[in-house]
């Protein structure tokens, strides 16, 4: 299992990500959580099997319909062995 940090820049908030991205992680069986940061961006902490991490990630990129989304950053990140769910923050 693999742990990591997610930055989502553009038109991302106030447009279903939080939402969409909780029900895409849920299908995935990714677990972490996702927020609005104060910058506009969404902010999320995922952990999972690589190649679930990275088809979220390919997700990512699209995102919901309202959405318009200019550039995900990632960061490694430490497994969280407490978190075994998906959370909007």
């Amino acid at each position: 299992m693999i742990a990591l940090h997610i930055s989502i820049y553009g038109r991302v908030q106030a447009v279903g990500f939080r939402n969409w991205m909780k029900k895409s992680a849920e299908k995935k069986g990714v677990f972490g959580w996702v927020r609005n940061a104060s910058d506009g961006s969404v902010e999320a902490f995922i952990q999972g099997e690589d190649e679930t991490l990275n088809d979220l990630l390919a997700l990512c990129w699209e995102g919901p319909d309202l959405a318009d989304v200019e550039d995900v950053l990632t960061q490694d990140s430490n497994v969280d062995e407490s978190i075994d769910s998906f959370e909007i923050h």
